[in-house]
């Protein structure tokens, strides 16, 4: 009787439709929670074994490991952004001097290298000498248009800022959750691996895990290189606010950004101070402090995770292209499943051909085996 009523497409059908109906609708109505959800099990995995040491050090306490972890993770999601926020809102009237200076300003002649640069130096030297040879009033009409556009942007940038510390603290408190139940959660993954795929996709599961860990060590450490080496060349330069354009690097760095626009702003700003020795030495180590995090990111990732440097490579930077910040652990950890997939697949043996005359050879041994040697 069951197995007529299994085979019945109607109600087979009627199951699967209520099934994804579920699906559907629980991803509906967790989908303004799922980008939180991401970021705290990329930070839980990337964190744990802080955690198991900050619990050994605590006398063995989960929840006081705990504590310690959600207080971290507030200090370091929280204090940056009140940190910009505050410094937005008390600059705000030495913003609007600044942009009102620079229509009064006259730009300095252009540096005698840039004329030099191949291909492109003959242009801009001759696009910078028009800009500095135009009246003070002239440049002022053309930043005209941008002032209003840099304004809006500043008052989109302090109200996204709200969305975003609720965005932190979700995180934080989702963290928070998992770092109490993590061995739980932990285990209750592998059994849902392993019942769909068995021992390999255990194996895969762990070495997504591997790969998210080797992709948070890799983006912070390179993210305090290169903010060591952009506040060593600023500091150098005599760049005003060194230690906030350093703090400023290190976000961009771990966001993804880049140390470019903190870099090439001061580059700019030694030039419009008449230092261009400065300008053009602060420009060559930007360069340097700019592209350093395409070597040596890779690297540490790879060491985190035992996967080719090519593939690494890919799966950062199509992760970030495809998912936004995000994207720079997901498309490690999918690379990294599927590779392990592939690979698997591909050391599996095949089983062997039995050829016609195998075929009668074993026939042979089986009704007379004394014949046959």
């Amino acid at each position: 009787m069951d197995t007529l009523a299994s085979r019945d497409p109607v109600r087979v059908t009627l199951a699967v439709g209520l099934v994804s109906g579920l699906i559907v609708t629980g991803f509906w109505v967790l989908q303004p929670f799922l980008p939180a959800a991401i970021w705290a099990v990329t930070i839980v995995i990337a964190t744990w074994p802080l955690l198991l040491r900050l619990e050994s050090m605590l006398w063995g306490r989960r929840g006081l490991a705990v504590a310690a972890m959600t207080l971290l993770l507030l200090l370091g999601f929280m204090v940056p952004l009140t940190l910009a926020l505050v410094t937005i809102v008390t600059h705000a009237h030495d913003i609007a001097e600044w942009f009102q200076s620079l229509a009064t300003s006259a730009l300095p002649p252009p540096p005698d290298w840039l004329a030099r640069v191949p291909f492109v130096g003959p242009h801009f030297a001759r696009q910078w000498g028009e800009a500095a040879a135009a009246p003070a009033g002239e440049i002022g009409a053309r930043l005209a248009p941008y002032t209003r556009p840099a304004v809006a942007w500043v008052v989109r940038t302090i109200g996204s800022l709200g969305v975003l510390a609720v965005q932190f603290l979700l995180v934080v408190l989702f963290s928070a959750i998992l770092y109490a139940s993590g061995e739980s959660a932990a285990n209750a993954a592998r059994r849902f691996v392993r019942r769909l795929a068995g021992a390999r996709g255990e194996h895969s599961a762990r070495l997504a895990a591997q790969a998210i860990r080797g992709v948070a060590l890799g983006i912070v450490v390179t993210a305090l290189v290169q903010a060591g080496l952009a506040a060593a060349g600023l500091f150098l330069a005599g760049v005003p606010l060194p230690g906030i354009l350093t703090a400023l690097v290190f976000l961009l760095c771990v966001a993804q950004v880049g140390a470019g626009p903190v870099m090439f702003l001061a580059v700019l700003w030694t030039y419009w101070s008449g230092a261009s020795g400065w300008g053009t030495a602060l420009l060559v180590w930007s360069l340097v402090v700019v592209s350093i995090d395409n070597v040596v990111r890779p690297i540490l990732i790879r060491k985190g995770a035992d996967l080719p440097l090519l593939l690494v490579f890919v799966a950062v930077t199509g992760g970030l292209l495809a998912f936004g910040v995000v994207g720079i652990f997901v498309g490690p950890a999918v690379l990294a499943v599927g590779y392990s997939l592939l690979a698997d697949w591909i050391a599996t043996p095949e089983p062997a051909a039995t050829s016609p005359r195998a075929g009668r050879r074993d026939a042979t041994v089986l009704t007379n085996p004394v014949e046959v040697p």
